[in-house]
């Protein structure tokens, strides 16, 4: 049978034994640790483990697979979209008990690190990225994203951290929230508006804040409704006249915007396909108890309204795998830009899909989906959270919509070009001649 031209949804054969190896090394070597050691991914590690883990480090790089989104003069495979977003399904079966799961460290790419690397290696001078880059490609180091303002949440118009030059140093005052991995981190990389009067597309600039400058003071660590209080990664800062010398801008003055928007598409795709791979989770369980649990004397998987809620899971879950697949496509064949509107589609339909899913599947399960027995509930917790991080759901709609009415126009006169009388009319117009043919005139 003769291939299709254009339209093929398999992957290449290399890079598929790539993929089938990475799943095998994940359930194999990197779930065991995900169950003993949950919380530990970020924390310092017991030299044992961390023997452990640098051994399971070397194995992905002898594989070619470490931090697969840099490109290779960073150590990198410079994988595009799709591969990322293949290899990223896979990544994403593993979580520990609070979510900060092994797969990410053990392959390079954990956020907010992937993030924070890709903005250094693209805007960062050779200075930074002898000082700042290499360590964290390394996976030595970890590094926080310190952005959102607690009194302005996702709208970065109204924040009121600020920066400003005094001599060979920059100034930096102000609060941030939900800074993630702050307990960890070597690195702060500090959003701060530097140009007074200017809005934040031309007013904000980036800069790289060691973790030991004095002036940072960590208010608290924020925890997630998934952690105990003890267990908070997230850290509500005030930055108190932090100094650092001027060469510690990234990128150019009133740029920060533009840097900020840089490392977070590729990410959206990336949590994306993580998505696609806890839902699979999900509908995998809910499946095996519909053919395990007899009730009212036969199988749940017997049941017509368990039958709808296994069929509903399903079709959601492949409609929007295919949906990330096609989105990564895009922006492999025609830029990111070009893939604006359904990147912010893809983080609508991740909380929507993985609440629906993940729902149905605890409802199956009884208690049992509702204890700490089975990771459901977890699961549960995260949907809400992919529908606010990386933006609230409400401002991607926003994205899709403008973005989808950019390819139309008003219509012109009284009616609708949809409007049939006008449509017969013009119909009968262009046909005129076969009419008369037909009527015998």
């Amino acid at each position: 049978m003769e291939r299709p031209a254009v339209w093929s949804f398999e992957t290449e054969p290399e890079f598929q034994a790539k993929l089938d190896w990475t799943r095998l090394f994940v359930r194999e070597q990197v779930e065991p640790l995900d169950l003993l050691f949950p919380d530990r991914a970020f924390d310092p590690m017991p030299a044992a483990l961390h023997k452990h883990v640098t051994s399971l480090k070397r194995q992905v790089r002898e594989q070619g697979l470490w931090a697969c989104h840099l490109g290779a003069e960073l150590g990198g495979q410079g994988y595009g979209a799709v591969k990322l977003a293949l290899l990223n399904e896979i990544l994403g079966t593993s979580q520990g008990e609070h979510n900060l799961g092994w797969g990410p460290i053990v392959f390079g790419t954990q956020a907010p690190d992937t993030g924070n690397a890709e903005i250094i290696a693209h805007y960062g001078t050779q200075a930074q990225k002898d000082r700042y880059l290499r360590p964290l490609l390394e996976g030595e180091v970890f590094s926080s994203f310190s952005m959102t303002e607690p009194q302005g949440g996702a709208d970065p118009g109204v924040f009121t951290a600020s920066a400003y030059r005094d001599g060979d140093e920059w100034v930096i005052n102000g609060e941030k929230w939900f800074t993630s991995n702050s307990p960890y981190a070597s690195l702060f990389i500090v959003m701060a508006m530097t140009q007074a009067g200017q809005d934040v597309h031309r007013g904000a600039s980036m800069f790289l804040v060691p973790a030991e400058t004095p002036g940072i003071e960590i208010i608290r660590n924020v925890a997630s409704a998934a952690h105990e209080n003890a267990l908070g990664t997230h850290g509500y800062i005030r930055y108190n006249a932090v100094r650092v010398p001027a060469d510690h801008l990234l990128g150019a003055e009133g740029e920060g915007f533009a840097v900020a928007q840089t490392r977070l598409a590729g990410g959206r795709l990336h949590h994306a396909m993580r998505t696609v791979a806890r839902c699979r989770q999900a509908l995998d369980m809910m499946s095996e108890r519909a053919l395990s649990r007899v009730t009212k004397g036969s199988v749940l998987a017997d049941k017509q309204l368990v039958q709808q809620a296994i069929a509903d899971s399903y079709l959601d879950l492949e409609q929007f795998r295919l949906f990330v697949l096609r989105t990564a496509w895009i922006c492999d064949t025609q830029g990111g830009a070009a893939a604006r509107k359904d990147i912010a589609a893809c983080k609508v339909l991740a909380a929507r899909v993985m609440k629906d899913i993940v729902g149905r599947a605890i409802h199956l399960h009884g208690s049992l989906g509702m204890s700490n027995e089975l990771p459901l509930a977890l699961m549960w917790l995260q949907a809400p959270w992919m529908g606010v991080m990386d933006g609230p759901t409400e401002v991607h709609l926003i994205t899709v919509a403008r973005q989808h009415l950019k390819g139309y126009r008003p219509s012109d006169g009284l009616w609708p070009s949809a409007h049939l009388p006008s449509r017969r009319a013009a119909a009968r117009q262009q046909l005129a001649g076969l009419l008369a043919e037909i009527e015998g005139r």
